[in-house]
């Protein structure tokens, strides 16, 4: 065998698929050269890496099931089968047609300097990456490309030790990976980031100066092995990892706290692998104190379980950096490549015309997106409010921060000069939303960074279904204090996960089409403990979208937005059973001129409230419900046949909203309900606010022209089961004018 590897055999191996041929598992090799067929021996390497080879010049090197075939009797076709394959999912993917798909080879630019403009960029200067070329990337391709966040471009890259051979520096060419973690590289990696990034990577802004720790919050030292209270303003590690189910035997608990407050009192024969590395390697980095959950919260107290989720984003934020444990299904599994025999780092290398070329490591991203790690609630916090980050992988470490991305697979950490772009910089895990501080004009424009965090975070899951506010907690908190929401009161700007001071706009929420319409109800309990007008009151995930997701359901990526307040006054029912009002932000009316603002027909009722009547009324005053005046109508509703991208197993659809007025069966609006629910039907409706407006989304052949503004907010709810309160079964949009045409009445809603 020619092919250098760091890959072991295996005693049991995958079938291979009919279309594509296998990549055996190389034997251990020598440092010869790779044999090579006729088309790769034409080829002329060092040249090519040398001037590089533009894209339109690209070399042909033959059909690629040819390339395939040939990859066991030449290194380059073997390097480059590796390449497709892996970043095509061809093993996943065995019934795609690669037929007639034809490579070339090409060389580009992997990297460009930061140097001022005035001084010239010499071409040899610059790494280059050998990359290939296909006439065609099948659609499945590019669907499986884009769902494992994988890298498009297909390259190979030349490793440091031969870069002086074509007249290059080390900096951005490979690096060899060995099973071992280089602490050192790590070292540097941290050396880099404290000492020349400056504030941008150690100021979290949306904490208070001076702000510290609280004396109640613990941490291990790592040294005398016990769990101490955090020295004031000390410097410490936090880990982020996945506990796999309950650990009551190494968690601290009200019976061992004292002991573990000893000097060796924290028992490492006890800790799982994950925890036991971790400590570990924070050793190794010359570091003392570490924050670990399990071992940091009493986790039979919940007075302390509270206190400490309660300053979760300070844990996070303050850290000098954290280590995430993006490996593995539990805390029972080891960190790769801290003890020994625990990493296979699988790096493809051959030696090819005295070159050693190796196909680059998965990019960061992609080895983030395939880990149990990112499907977890609580690790999504964890990952947003730390300032630089430490990712252990299956196959390799890599350093993020607010300023760059490193691993350890290429040569990318600065040296002579820093790099504007390079192959890592923007594809690590990204979401550093709360390092950069908006201007202070954009500080009420947290809604669009709360929209975001909410549809990410609830893609997770949760072990423990009473969570879900809680594992979220700390980004509210950090949101909250940097936007000076609700004057910086978590508890006043908050409910539920829903912000009180932009209620309208966090009301049209909206599930996904492929969750289960089912209400998130405790294990331990009966009862639900969130209101349904509170995403969490719900399983699986939601979105916010603007109103074109009602004629296109894989519209993503713009948030909605309120054109008008069409509720006077909002209260809610508090924990103590007190009707208390809300100070919701209002919008006034978004027209494209004065006349059309003037002209339409719906009259916002009026907002008062009475809660001394309430109350002599008997009214279903139970925490967490809404009060509010608005005006409620019936309207039939059929699912629509004409959505783009309409999933039939989907759990939900969006279902066109008809009136008899002026003729049958006219479509006066869309709303979003679950699957469930009868076609056709007649559905209550009640409004919420003015929305923006869109194509399709009403009839205007028969209704007239849409305008800015013109569509309403509504919600469509139902009674709760052995109640007087409502409660949300989905939201939607109808056409103003279509509104007074109904039997429109005037409530008093209570929302549960």
């Amino acid at each position: 065998m020619f092919c250098l590897s760091n890959r072991r055999r295996r005693s049991r191996r995958p079938t291979p698929s009919p279309h594509i041929a296998e990549i055996p598992t190389p034997a251990p090799a020598d440092d010869d050269d790779a044999p090579l067929c006729s088309i790769c021996s034409a080829l002329d390497i060092r040249t090519i890496l040398q001037n590089g080879l533009l894209k339109e010049n690209a070399l042909p090197l033959g059909n690629l099931t040819d390339i395939l075939a040939k990859q066991d009797q030449c290194g380059l076709c073997r390097l480059v089968s590796i390449v497709i394959r892996r970043a095509w999912h061809l093993d996943k993917q065995p019934s795609i047609d690669i037929g007639g798909i034809a490579c070339a080879l090409y060389a580009r630019e992997c990297g460009y300097p930061r140097i001022p403009d005035y001084i010239p960029v010499v071409l040899r200067d610059i790494c280059h990456r050998l990359c290939i070329q296909t006439s065609d990337r099948p659609r499945e391709v590019s669907t499986a490309i884009a769902s494992a966040e994988s890298n498009f471009m297909l390259d190979i890259q030349l490793l440091e030790e031969d870069a002086s051979k074509v007249g290059r520096t080390r900096e951005l060419h490979g690096r060899r990976v060995g099973r071992d973690v280089d602490i050192g590289l790590l070292k540097r990696w941290l050396h880099i980031c404290e000492n020349e990034h400056g504030e941008k990577c150690e100021t979290v802004w949306w904490r208070d100066t001076g702000e510290v720790l609280p004396k109640s919050v613990r941490v291990v030292d790592v040294l005398s092995m016990a769990v101490v209270p955090a020295p004031r303003s000390c410097r410490y590690v936090a880990l982020s990892y996945l506990w796999g189910g309950m650990g009551e035997d190494y968690w601290t608990t009200k019976a061992n706290l004292k002991r573990r407050s000893r000097r060796g009192g924290l028992d490492a024969s006890v800790l799982p692998l994950t925890i036991s590395d971790t400590i570990q390697l924070v050793r190794l980095l010359g570091e003392r104190y570490l924050w670990i959950d399990a071992l940091c919260i009493v986790q039979d107290d919940p007075k302390d379980k509270i206190m400490q989720i309660g300053v979760m984003e300070l844990i996070y934020g303050s850290s000098a950096f954290t280590i995430f444990a993006a490996v593995g299904t539990s805390a029972r599994d080891s960190l790769p490549g801290i003890r020994p025999d625990t990493r296979d780092p699988q790096q493809q290398i051959c030696k090819i015309q005295g070159f050693h070329l190796a196909v680059p490591l998965v990019l960061p991203r992609e080895a983030i997106a395939s880990s149990a790690w990112n499907t977890r609630g609580w690790t999504y916090q964890e990952l947003m409010l730390s300032r630089r980050r430490i990712f252990f992988t299956p196959n390799h470490v890599h350093f993020e921060c607010a300023e760059d991305v490193w691993s350890e697979d290429v040569v990318a950490e600065r040296m002579d000069v820093p790099w504007a772009m390079h192959p890592l910089r923007y594809n690590g895990a990204g979401g550093f939303t709360f390092v950069y501080a908006p201007p202070h004009w954009m500080r009420t424009e947290y809604m669009e960074h709360y929209m975001g965090i909410i549809g990410k975070y609830t893609q997770r899951r949760l072990t423990v279904e009473s969570d879900i506010v809680d594992a979220v907690m700390a980004l509210i908190n950090a949101m909250t204090k940097g936007s000076n929401v609700a004057g910086g009161e978590p508890g006043e700007a908050f409910r539920y996960g829903m912000p009180m001071v932009d209620l309208e706009l966090a009301l049209v929420w909206q599930p996904t089409t492929t969750v289960s319409y089912l209400r998130r109800v405790p294990a331990d309990e009966n009862t639900v403990l969130w209101p349904s007008w509170s995403w969490a009151a719900w399983r699986g995930a939601v979105q916010y979208a603007e109103v074109s997701i009602f004629v296109d359901m894989q519209v993503g990526g713009v948030s909605p937005w309120i054109t008008q307040s069409l509720v006077e006054r909002w209260h809610i029912v508090d924990d103590d059973c007190q009707l208390v009002r809300l100070d919701v932000r209002r919008t006034g009316r978004m027209a494209g001129s004065v006349e059309e603002a003037n002209s339409g027909p719906y009259v916002v009722p009026n907002g008062d409230i009475d809660a001394r009547q309430l109350i002599t009324e008997n009214a279903p005053l139970r925490p967490g419900t809404l009060v509010f005046r608005t005006s409620y109508t019936r309207f039939n509703v059929i699912q629509a046949s004409d959505v783009v991208g309409a999933d039939t197993d989907a759990n939900y659809a969006i279902y066109s909203i008809l009136s008899g007025i002026p003729r049958p069966s006219t479509l006066v609006g869309r709303i979003i309900l679950p699957c469930s629910t009868l076609s056709p039907s007649s559905c209550e409706f009640i409004v919420l606010s003015r929305a923006g407006h869109d194509v399709g989304l009403y009839d205007e052949d028969v209704l007239g022209k849409r305008y800015v503004g013109c569509m309403l907010y509504v919600m469509v709810v139902q009674r709760m089961p052995n109640e007087e309160r409502m409660e949300r079964v989905g939201v939607g949009v109808i056409f103003e004018h279509a509104w007074p045409n109904s039997t429109v009445e005037v409530k008093t809603v209570f929302l549960g």
